[in-house]
């Protein structure tokens, strides 16, 4: 209670672009804590001799927690809100990173991946729910193309503070630490009010391969590609003889690039037929990651040819989501990208995993024959589906949106399109009229 004639001085409302501020900054510190610590497990796991078949289960294990926790994540912001789960699940997560420096045991380091990878993801839905409350139709596009940047220039910049201590200690696992819990600061500090929370609405696997074939299998081997080379990069590159600084540079450059060639790929596939450009931009990955076969992991070429390696594949991600928007009703957008991540996710546990097996059998070029046999596949699918069906004409393309490559779809809200090129009515809404039939038909 307040005394008799004490004024009481109204709190005011926070500005958007504070709460959108103060919750990118937190989830910027949560991204470079979460890079460091992939690639610190991967080179750890190398210098302690750890099987390669282990090793795979170790970096297979992040993104099956990935897969697993979006979807608890939505359950747990229902009954206890946004500022607590983040704070929980950030609490975890840093924790997880301490216990690896503690219990350097495989079947530990499994457990810890996990429960990274499912904090992560709830993570990951808190900021894009977030965003989705925080977002007008002016600041939409804004914050998406925020979010992205902030999303994969943070783990690049993970990658450069592998050079600021040795591996082989406790040092980085530490430091991952401290960054995921000062995350913690700036998100539990603001003073916006926690979004209402939506249900995600479901769309089977089925009915979506139904729909849309490519954009399906495109995104299973989109993930198993990006699995690969987050999962299992740093390992190729500590068995390759590179040192901390050395390989901070080869994971890093790729990140570099999938930030710098999202926006034009992007831009162009609104001009151009999206399905082919899905198809050659596979192709180009393709042949990248066989060039890189024969290159000098350490030499100024190989770090040249991972920026462009980033910067094709990585953006399969948005075009595969775009691809799959253009073809699915605007009322199944959102379970359609709920679907998607799923798909998306299964790829990612199993490309570690098929790599790390690879390793075993063919030795540590395996690593870019995978990357390259991925991309193919993507390619060569999309080459068969333009024999066997018509293109979707180019007026009813939706507009394309930047994506980071492990999203949930929680974000799907914010990045869905809002109307197709073709005119319309002046009287209509801004939802595309025509809704387009199934690819597959």
């Amino acid at each position: 209670m307040t005394a008799v004639g004490t004024p009481v001085i109204p709190v005011p409302e926070p500005r958007p672009s504070s709460a959108a501020a103060a919750l990118l900054t937190g989830f910027a510190f949560l991204m470079v804590g979460n890079g460091l610590g992939g690639s610190v497990v991967g080179i750890r796991a190398e210098l302690e001799s750890f099987d390669t078949v282990a090793t795979g289960v170790i970096m297979a294990a992040y993104f099956a927690g990935f897969l697993a926790g979006s979807r608890l994540a939505m359950r747990s912001l229902a009954q206890v809100g946004h500022i607590r789960v983040f704070a929980a699940l950030a609490s975890l997560a840093s924790t997880a990173a301490l216990v690896h420096a503690v219990a350097v045991f495989p079947a530990v380091w499994v457990a810890m991946r996990f429960l990274t990878g499912l904090c992560m993801a709830g993570l990951y839905v808190v900021a894009e729910s977030w965003l989705n409350d925080i977002a007008t139709p002016q600041t939409r596009g804004r914050l998406l193309a925020l979010y992205m940047v902030v999303s994969m220039g943070g783990v690049a910049v993970g990658q450069l503070l592998l050079t600021t201590a040795d591996p082989g200690e406790f040092t980085l696992f530490i430091v991952a630490s401290v960054l995921v819990s000062v995350s913690l600061v700036p998100v539990s500090l603001s003073t916006t009010s926690a979004p209402p929370i939506d249900e995600i609405e479901r769309l089977s696997m089925r009915e979506l391969i139904a729909i849309v074939p490519t954009g399906t299998v495109s995104m299973f081997f989109v993930g198993m590609s990006a699995g690969t080379l987050l999962g299992m990069g740093a390992v190729y590159a500590t068995r390759v003889g590179l040192s901390s600084n050395e390989v901070a540079l080869f994971i890093g450059a790729s990140i570099v690039g999938a930030v710098v060639f999202q926006w034009p790929i992007g831009i162009l596939s609104d001009r151009v037929p999206r399905r082919g450009l899905l198809g050659i931009v596979a192709a180009t990955a393709s042949a990248i990651s066989l060039t890189l076969t024969i290159v000098d992991a350490g030499t100024a070429v190989a770090t040249g040819l991972m920026l462009l390696l980033g910067g094709t594949m990585f953006p399969l991600y948005s075009l595969s989501i775009a691809y799959t928007n253009d073809w699915i009703p605007s009322s199944k957008m959102v379970a359609a990208s709920s679907s998607l991540v799923i798909i998306n996710g299964l790829g990612a546990v199993l490309g570690p995993l098929l790599t790390a097996g690879a390793f075993v059998v063919v030795g540590t070029q395996a690593f870019f024959w995978i990357l390259a046999g991925t991309h193919a596949a993507i390619a060569t699918y999309v080459g068969y589906r333009v024999v066997v069906r018509d293109p979707l004409p180019m007026e009813r393309q939706r507009a394309w949106v930047p994506m980071p490559s492990r999203a949930t779809a929680a974000i799907s809200v914010l990045a869905r399109p809002r109307r197709t090129r073709a005119p319309q009515d002046p009287n209509s809404s801004d939802e595309a009229v025509q809704e387009p039939a199934a690819e597959s038909t």
